[in-house]
């Protein structure tokens, strides 16, 4: 199986990488990251995405080391797709591990749900990262462009302090709100897009989202369309928005937050 273990002969040190954090488990759709896309799994689709990203070096799946996400490994092994198993709950330290045994200098964050992750808007954040004196560049603070769209930088400096220091539930299991709640510790950079365009669903929690990403494929000459071409599909086929309309966002980070407890760490 074609996965990393910490301590690892490293075979280069990337100095940026990306990290695909998937599960089967989902409060809404359940094993929604190997369901069918357009004849692949919509973890392929990310990872085939991501990958596209000039200014990313490398890609890895960070699951958890439960049996029940032994699907999702299967595929990384099936797809030669780098892959690293770790904490089911504490997924800040599931990045952690992956950024300390592939030595980045800086680590982009997607989601295994957003199977229509644009490379170049990927590129876009990374660059201004590269181009700024920033710890944490993002597009989603405040959001501007569609849902399914997201991607985060950070650099393993902040990643590390947020691992340390961290004590909450909500920032352990989705990574990066110890880093946008403490805005003076960390210099934040945000990118926009020139037409707000926060209003539009394109990632998938539940089965209504699979629809329309499936509507979408099903319009499209080849898999490697863009954001852009997305939008020009929806300016003609508007029906094709109706499918998933009235979906919140964030809808798993508001309801950790209403359920947040102090993280309990286990004895190391």
């Amino acid at each position: 199986m074609n996965t990393d273990k910490i301590g690892a002969q490293r075979a280069s040190v990337p100095r940026v990488i990306a990290i695909v954090q998937a599960r089967m488990a989902s409060n809404r759709l359940p094993g929604k990251v190997i369901m069918d896309i357009a004849g692949r799994s919509m973890l392929w689709h990310v990872v085939s995405r991501v990958r596209q990203a000039d200014l990313v070096e490398k890609v890895v799946v960070a699951t958890s080391d439960l049996a029940s996400d032994d699907p999702v490994a299967a595929i990384c092994d099936k797809e030669d797709i780098l892959c690293f198993r770790g904490s089911e709950i504490d997924v800040l330290d599931r990045f952690y591990q992956v950024a300390s045994n592939y030595g980045a200098n800086a680590i982009v964050r997607i989601s295994a749900d957003c199977p229509l992750i644009d490379p170049e808007i990927i590129d876009k954040v990374v660059r201004v990262y590269q181009d700024g004196d920033y710890d944490y560049v993002t597009n989603t603070f405040p959001c501007s462009y569609p849902d399914g769209m997201d991607t985060e930088i950070f650099t393993f400096s902040a990643l590390e302090q947020a691992w340390r220091e961290a004590t909450w539930h909500s920032e352990r299991e989705h990574v990066t709100p110890y880093l946008r709640k403490n805005t003076e510790l960390f210099d934040i950079g945000n990118v926009c897009h020139e037409t707000d365009l926060s209003d539009m669903r394109w990632t998938v929690d539940e089965m209504r989202d699979l629809e329309f990403v499936k509507s979408v494929h099903r319009h499209m000459t080849n898999t490697d369309f863009s954001m852009t071409d997305i939008l020009e599909l929806l300016s003609r086929h508007p029906e094709i928005v109706d499918i998933n309309a009235g979906v919140d966002r964030n809808e798993g980070y508001q309801r950790s937050l209403r359920e947040d407890t102090l993280f309990a760490f286990e004895e190391k």
